[in-house]
């Protein structure tokens, strides 16, 4: 455990906004300490897991971005490490496989032609009758598919991840999540990959679910957040494992920050001018003294926590795919990932086929707490009912938890996220908060990053240059290239290279 310190910066959370910002601030001479409360791994959701040699990715990275700030750093981090993987997904529905992005005569094989004849029927009937102003995600991709679609590829997926109705969840979910893809334009899109008339190039018009290559960090994108650790580290600045944020307290008379940190049973202070946090909003909130006004807000906030059980299987790769969507009530599931699909290099033995099946829960329900045995065996038996794998041919497995993997939005999201940042904004200028969690906000590695990278701005400059909040703003960014990004980050501005004495 570090002594008292006195930093330029204090960042709590080492996961892609956290490093990010520490990076940058590192460059410019800034003294940096990130606090991260997990003992081993950097990176947060963005980490990877090795047990004997494999290597496991926490929810899948693609790594793709419209930014060209956030592509340059990740050169920069990891300039001979990347490669081009192709991108393979299916959705299992029914005990059939169908293509996603869609093929459109395989959809239609697979649906037959009656059913495929009431998704067009419910999808015209949406498009004269459309919800108007749609409040719930049910709503919202009824609005963009018809119904008949929405209950097949979307509704029994979506419940599972969430552990929540479609109708109770906000339509602005699916706002940011989907936005872009259309049904006519995916299944024109489907059209030219049946015909093979498809041509689509991954610039930067592309939409990102219509993606058919990826950029990945050939040992899986943990390698990305401990090269900017490293780096971090050699320049002088520190990064402290195992250590948790115990109160943060703010000295109205000298403008410094008292952030007391856990490591073990130990308590130590950094004196901070400026305090970034990636830390869930409804765990920052508890810890801030005197406690804010908003902290009935902030403990409504809701999570949904994940875990992988990744199978070592004596067997040739099970599938091709990346991943594979599993919308089948028959089991728990949501995904099923192919680690040597994403990169060889994940994967240390040619004779073995390594998969992770990805479960969605709360913290403490039925899945959460199952041990690791049971739910190893609970995979296997899975994978069998799928028809993916022979139980006999599972030779190994490893279980990996992630808390507050995902923020919910549910009907009150917004008001309660929008409670705390007005106050703590008002209240506390050199606070900042930064990424998924700490912004209570489903996004992308790369916004992630962006948040980021403004917070940084704001801090050199003294001043509020940049509201890091309309970033990625309902997508807009990734779906609209350079023009939608510098329409939310308006135009650049000069800075000076260091912090306001």
């Amino acid at each position: 455990m570090h002594p008292d310190q006195a930093v330029d910066v204090a960042i709590i959370g080492a996961g892609p906004a956290g490093l990010t910002a520490a990076y940058q601030l590192t460059k410019l001479g800034y003294s940096v300490t990130v606090i991260e409360k997990d003992p081993i791994y950097v990176g947060g959701i963005s980490r990877t897991v090795e047990h004997e040699g494999f290597r496991f990715d926490i929810g899948g990275h693609r790594f793709f971005s419209k930014s060209k700030e956030v592509v340059d750093l990740w050169n920069e981090l990891l300039p001979d490490d990347f490669i081009e993987r192709p991108r393979m997904s299916r959705i299992y529905y029914e005990g059939k496989f169908y293509s996603y992005p869609l093929r459109a005569f395989e959809a239609l094989m697979n649906l037959g032609l009656w059913r495929s004849t009431l998704c067009m029927a419910s999808y015209a009937k949406a498009k004269a009758f459309p919800h108007k102003n749609p409040r719930s995600f049910e709503q919202w991709v009824v609005n963009q598919f018809g119904h008949k679609l929405y209950s097949i590829f979307f509704k029994t997926y979506t419940e599972k991840v969430w552990g929540m109705p479609c109708d109770e969840m906000s339509a602005d979910w699916a706002a940011q999540r989907i936005k872009g893809l259309s049904l006519g334009g995916a299944v024109l899109d489907g059209l030219k990959r049946s015909l093979g008339l498809h041509k689509r190039r991954n610039d930067g018009m592309a939409v990102k679910s219509l993606l058919e290559t990826f950029r990945y960090p050939r040992q899986g994108p943990g390698m990305m957040w401990d090269a900017a650790r490293d780096r971090v580290v050699e320049a002088g600045n520190r990064v402290q494992m195992a250590t948790s944020l115990h109160q943060l307290s703010h000295d109205d008379v000298t403008g410094r920050w008292r952030v007391a940190v856990k490591h073990e049973d130990e308590i130590a202070i950094i004196k901070a001018k400026h305090v970034i946090s990636s830390a869930p909003m409804r765990e920052l909130a508890g810890r801030i003294h005197p406690l804010p006004k908003s902290l009935p807000n902030a403990l409504d906030l809701g999570y949904r926590d994940f875990l992988t059980v990744a199978l070592m299987i004596r067997s040739d790769d099970l599938f091709p795919d990346n991943w594979i969507y599993v919308h089948d009530p028959r089991v728990k599931v949501g995904r099923v990932q192919n680690f040597r699909s994403w990169s060889p290099e994940m994967v240390p033995d040619a004779a073995l086929a390594c998969v992770g099946l990805e479960y969605f829960c709360f913290e403490g329900d039925g899945i959460w707490s199952s041990s690791d045995a049971d739910l190893i065996a609970l995979a296997t038996q899975e994978l069998a009912t799928l028809g993916l794998c022979d139980p006999a041919t599972v030779v190994g497995g490893r279980v990996v938890r992630q808390e507050k993997a995902y923020p919910v939005y549910d009907d009150a999201y917004r008001a309660n996220v929008d409670a705390m940042r007005d106050e703590l904004e008002t209240r506390y200028p050199t606070l900042h908060l930064v990424g998924r969690n700490g912004m209570h906000r489903y996004n992308n590695q790369d916004h992630a990053m962006m948040t980021a990278m403004l917070t940084v701005r704001n801090i050199v400059a003294g001043e509020k240059l940049y509201d890091i909040w309309d970033v990625n703003e309902d997508a807009e960014y990734h779906e609209a290239g350079s023009e939608g990004e510098q329409a939310a980050l308006g135009s650049l501005r000069a800075v000076p290279n260091r912090l306001a004495a």
